[in-house]
């Protein structure tokens, strides 16, 4: 059996601007994604998803023929929109990493993977990205190039899902920028998430700062940089806070969108700073036992301690 591993990511500073050259905080988490590898019957790919909880969420079978991977499943499954969207979505994938790779899959050979979440998938913690690394692992294909044909995006994820610790991250000409960083809040213990128990679209928000002029968004980009630089150094929680909510207003211009604490939380007396895509996953808040009774009232029932998911 060959086994692989990658982190979960939390994106901590320059969300949006990261996809300009900003450079970017990421978190890997504790929590992440296993893949299982084990020989099957010639020519057959059989997969199988389990959740935190370990049970099966997809499950389906492959024919390998010469790059081409060809679903087999009953009626039943096939009227389930979410079971077709996800077939379809790891079979493009399949192709896209035998087009990098066409030593990938032997039609000689069968294959049955299994893969292991630690965290629940409508979390936003990187099921995606967590997969992708692991099947570039497994079969020898560069992991951004893969990102880059099947879901797209800044590449920070991949990253964050080879490291274990905190890392910066910036788009270069050729391959991006990574880097340890020395990020360990001596405040951690005064730092949660909070999940907004909903999935985010940001491609309104990410229309609109794509038609922000070249030269604001070099400026946005320099001070995000800056920032990040003075939040891995921070040392005192109000200092953080400010930091942050100079990050807050910034991006919040820039996307045109307000503020999450504006929206929705606008009598917590902490910070409220939104991650990823603004309006869903998770947001991290500064406090400590009675301000997480605030969040609990408001109805947001899964919040986890900093030191509960990030290394």
């Amino acid at each position: 059996m060959q086994v692989y591993r990658s982190s979960g990511k939390i994106l901590l500073t320059a969300e949006y601007i990261v996809l300009k050259g900003a450079k970017a905080l990421a978190l890997p988490t504790k929590k992440g994604q296993e893949l299982e590898v084990e020989s099957a019957a010639a020519g057959l790919l059989d997969w199988k998803s389990l959740d935190e909880n370990g049970k099966t969420w997809f499950d389906c079978k492959f024919m390998i023929s010469q790059g081409e991977f060809d679903p087999v499943h009953d009626q039943e499954k096939q009227k389930d929109a979410e079971f077709r969207n996800t077939a379809l979505r790891l079979q493009q994938i399949l192709s896209s990493v035998y087009k990098l790779n066409h030593s990938a899959f032997n039609d000689n050979q069968g294959y049955s993977v299994k893969t292991r979440l630690d965290f629940n998938r409508k979390w936003g913690l990187g099921t995606s990205s967590t997969l992708i690394n692991n099947l570039a692992q497994w079969l020898d294909v560069n992991p951004y190039e893969l990102l880059e044909m099947s879901f797209g995006g800044s590449g920070y994820d991949i990253a964050a899902a080879m490291h274990n610790n905190p890392i910066t991250y910036q788009l270069g000409q050729a391959e991006p920028a990574v880097f340890s960083a020395a990020f360990d809040p001596v405040f951690k213990e005064q730092l949660f998430f909070v999940f907004l128990n909903r999935k985010q679209n940001s491609r309104d928000a990410i229309a609109h700062f794509k038609k922000q002029p070249q030269e604001n968004l070099k400026v946005l980009s320099e001070k995000i940089s800056g920032i990040t630089e003075q939040i891995i150094s921070c040392q005192h929680l109000e200092e953080f806070r400010m930091l942050m909510e100079a990050h807050e207003t910034l991006i919040s211009e820039a996307i045109n969108l307000p503020k999450i604490k504006t929206q929705l939380f606008p009598d917590y007396p902490g910070l409220v700073k939104s991650l990823g895509g603004w309006g869903g996953d998770f947001v991290l808040a500064t406090g400590e036992d009675p301000e997480k009774t605030y969040f609990k009232e408001k109805g947001y029932s899964t919040i986890l301690d900093y030191t509960e998911l990030i290394a």
